[in-house]
């Protein structure tokens, strides 16, 4: 099989969308900061590319305390009027006011479950979807699990956490291994992570 990266990485020639391919996408997180700093960017990607977020990530890092959730937490509404005066991110208020009520509700949960990253990967049993697509129709926009994670999520009083974003989040954090089969990214993954169950972590 010939080894070419995921096309979707390439396509804009954008450096730091390959970057995110080759460094990050699909790589298993289990580290509550990192998890909730995808879970504010994909709320924030919703509608949009994310290539539009990747171009705007360190400019959310420093408008959301480097994404520290407990201080995301505390926002009132001056720091949502002054993140709605930022023209480094999006701004869209009900994504700001998303982003500070979902951490509210990640504390909430990590009180629950001792960490988010518990909550989270219980969900697959402490283990990893691994997938061997040839193209980029056969993935899919959301799966079962996707949507049962959205609607406990949602129940929990989240915003933006739909099925189709919440299947993008699972790709990113490394739930899920999407990358194409053909691409050298995928055994990568593979060799690093495939004996590993994150609920032991």
């Amino acid at each position: 099989m010939r080894r070419e990266i995921c096309p979707w990485a390439t396509r804009t020639g954008n450096p730091l969308y390959l970057s995110y391919h080759n460094s990050e996408w699909g790589v298993p997180l289990v580290d509550d900061k990192a998890l909730f700093e995808f879970l504010l960017l994909e709320g924030a990607q919703a509608g949009l590319s994310w290539e539009t977020i990747l171009n705007r990530r360190e400019n959310y890092k420093k408008a959301f305390s480097g994404f520290d959730f407990e201080k995301v937490a505390e926002f009132g509404k001056g720091d949502v009027e002054r993140l709605m005066k930022n023209p480094g991110i999006i701004r869209n208020r009900l994504k700001i006011g998303s982003a500070v009520s979902n951490a509210k509700i990640f504390l909430g949960i990590r009180k629950e479950f001792g960490s988010f990253s518990d909550y989270f990967w219980g969900f697959s049993g402490g283990k990893r979807i691994v997938n061997r697509f040839s193209s980029l129709k056969e993935i899919p926009a959301k799966t079962p699990l996707s949507e049962k994670i959205s609607k406990d999520l949602k129940k929990r009083g989240m915003n933006f956490v739909g099925p189709t974003i919440m299947y993008a989040y699972m790709q990113a954090v490394g739930m899920v291994n999407d990358h194409l089969a053909s691409c050298p990214r995928w055994g990568e993954i593979e060799k690093e992570f495939r004996k590993r169950n994150f609920l032991d972590e």
